[in-house]
């Protein structure tokens, strides 16, 4: 990470947990209205844990159709995340000072393959952190060419390097590690990361973040890490960076139990593997939206269990993550000096494949699969330049229908089955923690 790179408060907030040797924890959080907004980023400010807020921006707002937006906030109907675009710039700004003003910086996360309005407004407002990225916000959540979403995220990459001229530098993470959320192996989940970081600094970004989403076996997710960190420590030397994990994005524990157990293990693979930031989800996932009081109660849970583990004191097995997610970058650059074309070349050939996803740009040849032992593998890889493992039986593992169910519920089954003894003496069952007395009569309902 090169200490040269100026940082906005976001970055810098996190990089000064980083240098106490803590974990920054951080919520989804999203609603439509204002004070509800406001009162959301303000509890999560004054959590007992490290955090940064979150604005998460609705689904009309996601796919730019602000009519129904504004439809929506005139009929009063509730909104699954913050109508950023159509709210009043006074508005955002009011609601971002709840956190702001308890020194706690806030990100907006979105989920749109074109966001050109959507950074316009996060100019408009100053807001100095965001995420997506050109692969990992078109292919698994929209139709939208691929084309045409890499060309509107170099605009929107060039845009947001405008708030210089405030002295506010811009951060943006890629979800590159995140795709599906499952079932990718995690060479793919690294390559995208990193690649889409590369495309960040061709378009003027200095500061950045790379993810990775917590998959089915936590000594592959550590080397997993281990490799990000080896690559951007390598392909993007001159940049600010941090890596960020999110807590199991798929199918998760509908006991509250199993929630926690599972959150555990990801607060203590951020540890371990030295991410910089996790992702938070809360028991309430697999049922509904969170309520403000469940999302803190979540963040502080993986603050305790963060706070008792301790980074692996030594280096973790190679399987070839590394090697693999290596091959399918160079695999890319090779393509087009400019990474974008080379993104879009290699999902047009086949060198990127995503294991069941069905955009149209997608070569959709891919499979992966669930090993007896746990961990990810490839089932078949299409035109990508990885190896097959074709040790078991002399043939990789083929996905039917009936398996393909069984595996996106192998981790909620796992761990909503674990006895009680399983839940370490740090995970103690969750307690909702109490709103502050100022904010006690919001009530936000589940969106």
């Amino acid at each position: 990470m090169s200490a040269t790179v100026p940082r906005g408060p976001f970055a810098a907030a996190v990089a000064a947990a980083r240098a106490r040797g803590e974990l920054v924890v951080q919520p989804r959080m999203g609603f439509g209205d204002p004070t509800a907004m406001r009162a959301g980023l303000t509890a999560v400010a004054q959590a007992r844990a490290v955090t940064v807020g979150t604005v998460t921006l609705d689904s009309y707002t996601r796919v730019g159709d602000q009519a129904a937006a504004v439809r929506a906030l005139a009929d009063g109907a509730p909104l699954n995340g913050y109508p950023i675009v159509v709210h009043p710039v006074e508005a955002t700004r009011w609601v971002l000072a709840g956190a702001q003003q308890h020194g706690v910086p806030v990100q907006v996360r979105h989920g749109s393959a074109q966001p050109e309005e959507i950074f316009a407004a996060l100019l408009r407002t100053g807001v100095d952190a965001t995420e997506g990225g050109p692969v990992s916000y078109c292919l698994p959540y929209s139709r939208v060419p691929l084309r045409d979403a890499v060309d509107s995220w170099a605009r929107c990459c060039a845009a947001y390097t405008r708030l210089r001229d405030i002295g506010v530098e811009p951060h943006l993470e890629s979800f590159g590690g995140c795709l599906l959320g499952q079932l990718c192996p995690p060479s793919l989940l690294v390559a995208v990361a990193v690649l889409e970081g590369m495309f960040f600094r061709q378009h003027g970004l200095r500061s950045v973040s790379l993810s990775y989403a917590q998959q089915t076996c936590p000594e592959q997710d550590e080397e997993a890490l281990a490799a990000l960190r080896r690559l951007t420590d390598e392909l993007l030397p001159e940049l600010d960076t941090h890596l960020v994990l999110y807590t199991y994005m798929g199918v998760y524990p509908r006991t509250t139990q199993g929630a926690l157990r599972l959150l555990g293990a990801a607060a203590r693979l951020a540890v371990r593997g030295g991410a910089a930031r996790l992702i938070v989800k809360t028991p309430a996932e697999a049922h509904r939206i969170p309520t403000i009081e469940e999302n803190v109660a979540a963040l502080e849970h993986a603050a305790r269990v963060a706070a008792a583990e301790r980074p692996a004191a030594t280096a973790v097995p190679d399987t070839g993550i590394y090697a693999e997610a290596r091959t399918l970058i160079e695999a890319v650059l090779e393509l087009s000096d400019d990474v974008g074309v080379g993104l879009r070349r290699a999902f047009a050939r086949g060198h990127l494949d995503i294991p069941y996803c069905l955009h149209p740009d997608n070569a959709g040849q891919a499979r992966g699969y669930i090993t007896a032992g746990g961990r990810l593998a490839w089932a078949r890889a299409g035109r990508m330049p990885v190896t097959v493992d074709r040790s078991a039986n002399g043939r990789p593992a083929e996905m039917t229908s009936d398996g393909l169910l069984t595996a996106l519920s192998h981790v909620a089954n796992r761990y909503d089955s674990m006895p009680a003894a399983a839940l370490r003496p740090t995970e103690p069952a969750l307690s909702h923690a109490p709103l502050p007395e100022h904010l006690r009569e919001v009530r936000p309902v589940s969106q």
